[in-house]
């Protein structure tokens, strides 16, 4: 039975990983579209945008297993970035139930213990150790910088291909 497994980092500069054995993964940063709004500029998830992505990804998939991110306030995190995180995490509930796609929601914890144990804490490490088992992964810019949510996507796909 071929599989195909997704991992989803909630945020909004997230991403969704796709992982399919024997194939190169896929990797999409979340769809967010920017508003000005005074003098200030936000980035909002665009919903549509997300449904699409994950139905032309999966279309021609019988079998998707989902790893989710379970998320959860941390000291130290401003409450704006909180509220972003909670609503990423609650949009993408929202759409994989409304796909009837099955997923679990893995810890932070549970799939950095298994696939980053001794590497380093800063957002680029999760990009490196992604690199390191998928070799044509696209995880970083042009200018060589880690592209924040990638890596952590990619992982989260490959512990729920391990697990699930």
């Amino acid at each position: 039975m071929e599989v195909l497994y997704l991992g989803i980092d909630p945020g909004l500069s997230g991403a969704v990983a796709f992982i399919k054995n024997g194939e190169d993964p896929i990797i999409i940063d979340t769809p967010t579209t920017k508003i000005k709004s005074g003098k200030k500029t936000k980035r909002l998830f665009v919903e549509s945008e997300m449904v699409r992505m994950l139905i032309d990804n999966i279309s021609t998939h019988k079998h998707v297993q989902v790893a989710l991110e379970k998320i959860h306030s941390m000291p130290g995190q401003g409450v704006a970035a909180m509220f972003s995180m909670g609503e990423g995490y609650g949009l993408w509930r929202g759409i994989l139930s409304a796909l009837y796609l099955p997923y679990s929601l893995v810890t932070p914890q549970s799939w950095k213990k298994e696939l980053m144990d001794g590497m380093g804490k800063e957002k680029a490490a999760s990009c490196y150790r992604a690199q390191q088992l998928f070799p044509k992964a696209e995880l970083f810019g042009p200018k060589g910088g880690a592209i924040d949510g990638r890596g952590d996507a990619l992982l989260i796909a490959e512990y729920a291909r391990r697990h699930f």
